[in-house]
């Protein structure tokens, strides 16, 4: 059999299958063709060599900011894709119900990398977002109508993978706890997950996170005070660890100034390691501090979380999030979506 591709004498890690050993792996037609111990390269038309390398599923940023030229704070995922390993970027909400179909037509579809979403509970997305200008997209409920979300929901079905709302004084103004609630609205008509992103009260974090289900992402888990997971000793605060027993899933979603590294210490220390390592990479840190998920995934990695679980964060659970077990994994017959690391 000829092959398109050939990945040869790395290390390869899939933490969904458990494998952990030296192999090739082979790619034809955009699907992986062979997983072997030795594959000849004779029979690829391109070899790479991973000798002293890690492969991986592809990376899955389920955080980042990529309706670039839509909005102010979108980065070209296209550009940002292979320096990063990325190959599916979960855009969260730069985009909503009333702008999703230009984020398709003009982002989506055009893009090499794939792209999925999810939408904003504000019928314009992210509108007002710069170093400048802060206009929260919930400061006026009126913006936030679950009948149009779940209207966009299912008629972008193939590419939408749940709902996003920004909660807290920057997002929402004196909107307090009402954009969630009706996000979680628009969440359990559609049927979809939702994506809660915490920054400064009101809301307080105590308000939200009860309100959080099962397979709901908390993103920026390890965030700063106010709103931080832990108190000032250290101690994680009783509603996380609640949150993490009721199947809530925690995100990093790095971004600008929404990861703590004592925060994360704290967190790691108590056994509350996250689910999901995600970048929230957007134009305003894309340069520093985020830059990218690989970044991300090292911080992770200084903190001492095991390189597998760093993997599998990054992988195998971002795929189980968002409802997509053909992606974050590495079997014959299965999408050719391949990442090459080197530590």
């Amino acid at each position: 059999m000829q092959f398109d591709l050939l990945i040869k004498g790395g290390r390869l890690i899939d933490p969904a299958s458990g494998l952990d050993a030296p192999r090739d792996i082979a790619i034809a037609d955009g699907r992986i063709a062979a997983i072997d111990a030795a594959i000849d390269a004779e029979h690829a038309a391109r070899v790479i060599d991973a000798r002293d390398c890690i492969v991986t599923p592809g990376l899955i940023d389920l955080h980042s900011h990529v309706y670039w030229g839509g909005t102010s704070l979108g980065v070209d995922a296209d550009r940002l894709a292979a320096k990063s390993g990325t190959t599916t970027f979960v855009d969260a909400g730069s985009a909503g119900a009333g702008n999703f179909l230009g984020f398709r037509r003009h982002v989506i579809e055009r893009s090499k990398v794939r792209i999925l979403a999810y939408v904003n509970i504000s019928f314009a997305g992210i509108f007002g977002f710069s170093q400048t200008v802060s206009v929260g997209e919930c400061s006026d409920l009126r913006l936030c109508e679950p009948r149009e979300v779940v209207a966009a929901v299912r008629e972008h079905a193939d590419v939408v993978v749940g709902v996003k709302v920004r909660s807290g004084r920057h997002a929402g103004g004196t909107s307090g706890i009402a954009p969630v609630d009706l996000a979680l609205e628009a969440a359990d008509k559609s049927g979809m997950p939702l994506m809660a992103h915490i920054d400064e009260p009101p809301p307080g974090r105590s308000e939200v996170l009860p309100r959080l289900r099962k397979g709901d992402i908390l993103t920026h888990c390890f965030r700063p005070f106010p709103n931080a997971p832990v108190f000032a000793s250290g101690a994680v605060r009783p509603d996380m660890r609640l949150a993490r027993e009721r199947g809530v899933i925690f995100d990093i979603g790095h971004g600008m100034g929404s990861f703590d590294f004592e925060v994360a210490k704290a967190m790691l220390r108590d056994g509350l390691a996250p689910d999901v390592i995600s970048s929230d990479v957007h134009l305003y840190c894309v340069d520093g501090p985020a830059f990218d998920i690989l970044v991300c995934m090292s911080k992770l990695l200084t903190l001492g979380m095991p390189l597998v679980e760093v993997l599998r964060a990054a992988t195998q659970r971002p795929a189980e999030a968002i409802a997509r077990p053909d992606l974050g994994t590495l079997k014959v017959g299965g999408i050719g979506d391949v990442a090459v690391l080197r530590l």
